[in-house]
């Protein structure tokens, strides 16, 4: 993957299929193709999946096509817990993906890095919620690319507790290397699920951006939210006593039921990636990405900030 390369004829000429076809209902075909039970099919495309994408079964907990329910449980599969060791420093943030970073660093007056001759607002990709955007105006992002090989459950950076959750309807753009460097404002555009977290560093927010052919995307606390039955914007607080949702660093959050992007962003001053961090890199679910900021100031100022918050 480079997002750097040229914009060339060749892109755009590949991408026009995507604003033509029908988006939704395509996902929809293959979501019902991937939970087909008919066991001749279901080993087929598994079978064909793994030799095609050079899937490594080694690092899963169920190795073997045959015992998969349907293709899905395949895409999502477990995988053994020694193969991902999460990172135990203190202040630690981990990787919460097996993927590639497509960008990573700081968001400059409310625009997020796409690619080359590519950006894209903070305020747009946060449904113009300006109680959220206020939150990680100029402070930092690192966006991840999940390939189809890639295993597709998502888990926590830091410990937080979730404060809100937003979905938001949009396109389905691919979100491949060609697509990224083509289509304006394309992570702000397709369909996505915000989480919003409060951690000891901080606001951190973890967006899961739905993509061609990915046709649902879930969490651990709520279930499956897309394919969404009506396609509007829906803002789920999490604040009420009854509805508190606390999750340690490296515990799953969610799944993509096919692969996608998921975008990872902190507040200013908050964290500081690792230097070693670049585009393109190979990284894998519960390595260090960086260190947090965990000063006693930053510490009372949110607390402060949770008494401020509306309880419903």
């Amino acid at each position: 993957m480079n997002y750097n390369n040229k914009v060339s004829v060749w892109d755009y000429i590949r991408v026009l299929p995507q604003y033509l076809i029908p988006q939704h209902c395509l996902s929809r075909i293959i979501y019902w193709i991937t939970r087909c039970e008919w066991t001749p099919l279901k080993n087929l495309l598994i079978k064909l999946f793994i030799y095609w994408f050079k899937v490594d079964m080694n690092l899963a907990k169920e190795s073997h096509a045959e015992n998969f329910i349907h293709f899905n449980h395949f895409f999502t599969r477990e995988l053994k817990p020694e193969v991902r060791p999460i990172a135990q420093e203190q202040d630690v943030i981990v990787c919460p993906i097996d993927g590639y970073i497509s960008q990573i660093g700081k968001i400059n007056s409310g625009e997020i890095f796409q690619a080359k001759n590519r950006s894209y607002d903070l305020d747009t990709l946060l449904a113009m919620d300006n109680d959220i955007v206020s939150l990680f105006k100029d402070g930092v992002f690192a966006t991840f690319y999940l390939s189809p090989r890639d295993y597709h459950r998502i888990h926590m950076p830091r410990d937080g507790q979730l404060q809100k959750m937003i979905y938001i309807p949009g396109k389905l753009f691919a979100v491949n290397t060609y697509t990224t460097r083509v289509v304006k404002n394309l992570f702000a555009r397709n369909e996505r699920v915000i989480s919003l977290f409060e951690t000891d560093t901080g606001p951190m927010a973890i967006i899961m951006v739905g993509a061609m052919l990915v046709s649902s995307m879930e969490t651990v606390w709520a279930g499956q939210i897309t394919p969404a039955k009506n396609r509007e914007i829906t803002n789920q607080s999490y604040l009420e006593q009854n509805k508190k949702i606390k999750l340690r660093h490296g515990e799953e959050i969610g799944r993509f039921n096919m692969g996608s992007t998921v975008i990872l962003l902190f507040s200013k001053d908050a964290v500081e990636w690792s230097s070693n961090l670049q585009q393109d890199q190979l990284v894998s679910m519960g390595e260090k990405l960086g260190m947090c900021h965990c000063t006693t100031a930053r510490m009372q100022e949110v607390a402060q900030r949770r008494e401020q918050l509306p309880k419903t």
